[in-house]
């Protein structure tokens, strides 16, 4: 099989058009698991606290979570997967307008990696209109849907369309698109975000130009009031869910342009808590603010849990704290994932390698082994061709049986462009690393190669390394747990070039396009 593979720039080459309709609102709720970590630091001891965080805190199902999760890994560094919710139930219709009963969808998503060394950290953000592969995921009356390629990633989280949506999918779905097993969820609405922005006493902001009515919400036939004067200002409550809803009037209208404000915004608040300290009295209303609003997994679901994984956090400073997005390109009104930049980038994070190409992992520190390949590898939902690449004989059918014992489904048997193979290659097209990486395990030594095109999935071709395994009987078994990756990755040039950190000016890079 011979293909074209090319470094694709991440910048977009034509304009934004006109965006999807619908709703574009919501803030980067994020910020309310940031400020949490910080004030459940000065809480050990404090059994009061503890109750009333305790009482506070919703969990939800984990039932839902992929059986064919991305292998944990060696390296001690952690994933956090931060949602934001644009529902407007349980209130929320005040603040985000529309109907109490709509369903929300995913308005915002972080992907938070703490690197081993927990003194460095990157959040990288997703836009909602990316496409992606939503793979399998639990609908309330226990059964699973169907993969669905080519969706859009916010899209996740209303499968099943239920009242407290659904995060394990979303969940599933970062899996799937990035490799990384996800340790940790967090949703968050829009409340808890007004709430904390109020107790934190405003949060400063920065604006390249007037910001009008009419730019917040585009369907007004006059530009309106004025609600934010260009420059420097402090916005709290409502004002401060404005600023980070603002998309149309800025730069080329974009929802990647509202990421870069939002991150912007993400950085003033931390600033703004570790300069201003915690006291006693502010210490209760901040966590309130929080866990008042916040749905967690059930790994997080305690105060004792979440105190746990805050003191791990207390030695990354603001300038080790990174923000980035995932390599794109515009499709149309939608999102493409640019490849292999992307892999590129989750090569990096589980190789704990920080966007200035730093070894953040720890010195050596490593988890604890997660167990065999041979009691996970489930190919459940997900699509594979199989090619032979060798001249022996018969090998890809032999592969296949392998793979369809394992739970994969087989659509494709054949000879590759190449006899040539060596090594068994694992290509796999947007979006379908984690899937392409449990595909790996049952191939020992496999490459992983992304691949350019529209409509490309998983596609196996076995090399002379397979042949001479299946001669001994070996061939399909499974395959120790994927190894950590090259610790020569590094953060693509695309992606660190746009990187921001927690402690740059307020007013750099604030949009994306033209006007910012």
């Amino acid at each position: 099989m011979s293909r074209t593979y090319e470094r694709t720039r991440r910048a977009a080459s034509s304009p934004r058009r006109h965006g999807r309709a619908g709703r574009r609102r919501g803030p980067v709720r994020v910020v309310l698991m940031v400020a949490l970590m910080v004030a459940v630091l000065g809480t050990a001891g404090a059994g009061w606290i503890y109750l009333k965080l305790n009482g506070d805190i919703k969990t939800f199902d984990g039932s839902g979570l992929a059986t064919d999760r991305p292998d944990a890994g060696s390296s001690e560094g952690e994933n956090v997967l931060v949602i934001g919710s644009d529902a407007r139930t349980d209130g929320n219709d005040a603040l985000g307008g529309g109907s109490k009963d709509d369903i929300g969808r995913s308005d915002t998503a972080f992907l938070l990696h703490v690197y081993a060394d927990h003194r460095h950290a990157i959040a990288v953000s997703i836009p909602r209109d990316t496409l992606v592969t939503i793979p399998p995921c639990r609908l309330p009356d226990g059964a699973w849907t169907k993969a669905r390629p080519q969706t859009m990633f916010n899209e996740a989280f209303s499968v099943g369309q239920t009242e407290k949506g659904n995060p394990a999918c979303t969940q599933n779905t970062v899996e799937s698109l990035t490799g990384l097993r996800v340790d940790h969820t967090v949703v968050v609405d829009f409340k808890g975000f007004a709430a904390l922005t109020d107790v934190v006493g405003g949060v400063p902001v920065c604006l390249p130009q007037d910001i009008y009515q009419g730019d917040l919400n585009p369907n007004r036939t006059t530009k309106g009031s004025l609600l934010f004067r260009k420059g420097q200002q402090t916005v709290s409550g409502r004002k401060a869910l404005d600023y980070v809803r603002i998309r149309h009037g800025i730069g080329d209208g974009s929802d990647i342009g509202r990421i870069k404000r939002q991150q912007a915004f993400v950085s003033s608040l931390l600033k703004k808590i570790k300069s201003d300290g915690l006291t006693p009295t502010k210490l209760l209303p901040l966590a309130s603010a929080a866990t008042g609003s916040m749905t967690v997994d059930p790994g997080l679901g305690s105060a004792a849990k979440l105190v746990s994984f805050a003191m791990s956090l207390k030695d990354i400073d603001l300038h080790n704290t990174k923000f980035v997005t995932i390599p794109w390109r515009y499709q149309g009104e939608r999102v493409a994932v640019v490849e292999p930049d992307a892999s590129d980038l989750w090569a990096a994070l589980k190789a704990d390698r920080t966007v200035d190409g730093k070894d953040a992992g720890g010195n050596g520190k490593k988890r604890a082994p997660s167990g065999t390949a041979s009691a996970s590898v489930s190919g459940a939902g997900i699509d594979v061709a199989v090619l032979n690449g060798t001249t022996a004989h018969g090998l890809a059918a032999k592969a296949a049986a392998a793979l369809t014992g394992h739970g994969f489904t087989v659509t494709a048997v054949g000879n590759a462009d190449s006899r040539q193979y060596t090594t068994t290659v694992v290509e796999y097209g947007s979006g379908l690393r984690g899937r392409a990486e449990t595909v790996a395990r049952l191939f020992p030594g496999a490459e992983l190669r992304a691949v350019a095109g529209a409509g490309a999935g998983v596609d196996v071709v076995v090399g002379t390394a397979y042949a001479a395994a299946a001669a001994t009987g070996d061939g399909g078994a499974p395959a120790s747990p994927t190894p950590s990756a090259d610790p020569s990755a590094a953060v693509p040039d695309s992606v660190a070039h746009d990187a921001r950190s927690a402690d740059d000016d307020l007013c750099s890079d604030l949009s994306y396009g033209s006007g910012g």
